[in-house]
């Protein structure tokens, strides 16, 4: 329910620079969002790559 109230008090507020300020702290986690999704997807390629290679090693 916070975020409810909080999604309304930012949709009545009038002031620009408030708006402004908002978006920008938005946007600064969604890039901080992407880099770790990212390096945490690289990071699983990496460990499935290995998972299969050993497999394949191991059946012949």
């Amino acid at each position: 329910m916070k975020l409810t109230s909080f999604l309304k008090h930012i949709g009545n507020d009038n002031s620009g620079a408030t708006a402004v300020e908002y978006g920008l702290i938005c946007s600064l986690i969604v890039i901080a969002m992407i880099a770790a999704v990212n390096g945490v997807a690289e990071i699983t390629s990496n460990t499935w790559d290995y998972v299969v290679e050993e497999s394949v090693a191991v059946m012949g």
